[in-house]
C-alpha cells in the first residue's frame, strides 16, 4: 500500500514483501512478524514443489486458482477457500495443474531462513523429488 501505513499491505502488490523463488514457476513473497510470517505465494500452470518439512507449523489457504495439496503422501485437489493444517515435520508440497494458484501460508513461529531474499525452502529437509 503506497500510501498508507508501513504496517498495511495488499495481496496483489508484487513489490511488497520479501521475495523468494520457492521453485520453477512458484514464487513467494514473505512478511514477517515477531511469532508468525506470512507468505503470499502465486504456482504458475504445471508447477511443481519438492516435497519437503520443516520445524516450524504452517497453515495453508488457497485464495485464488486451483491446485493439489500433498501432505503424508496425501494427494488433495483444492480449491478457493480450503485451507489446511500442516503440524511441524510433516511432509507437504504442492502441485498445479492447468490453473495457476494463489496461496497465502501462515508459519508460526517464523522461518529465520525466510527473513532474507533467496530460492528454495531454505532449511527445509527434502523428502524426495519434486511432487
Amino acid at each position: 500500500m503506497a500510501d498508507g501505513p508501513s504496517w498495511v499491505f495488499n495481496l496483489h502488490d508484487e513489490n511488497a514483501g520479501i521475495p523468494r523463488i520457492l521453485a520453477v514457476g512458484i514464487r513467494a513473497r514473505v512478511f514477517a512478524g515477531d511469532q508468525a510470517m506470512l507468505s503470499v505465494v502465486r504456482a504458475e500452470p504445471c508447477s511443481r514443489g519438492t516435497i519437503h518439512s520443516h520445524p516450524e507449523e504452517q497453515w495453508g489457504l488457497l485464495l485464488e486458482g486451483e491446485c493439489v495439496r500433498i501432505q503424508n503422501g496425501v494427494e488433495v485437489t483444492v480449491r478457493p477457500g480450503d485451507f489446511w493444517h500442516t503440524p511441524a515435520g510433516v511432509p507437504h508440497g504442492i502441485r498445479t495443474e492447468a490453473s495457476p494458484a494463489l496461496i497465502l501460508d501462515i508459519f508460526s513461529p517464523t522461518r529465520k531462513e525466510y527473513l532474507r531474499s533467496g530460492e528454495g525452502f531454505g532449511g527445509a529437509k527434502t523428502i524426495g523429488p519434486s511432487s
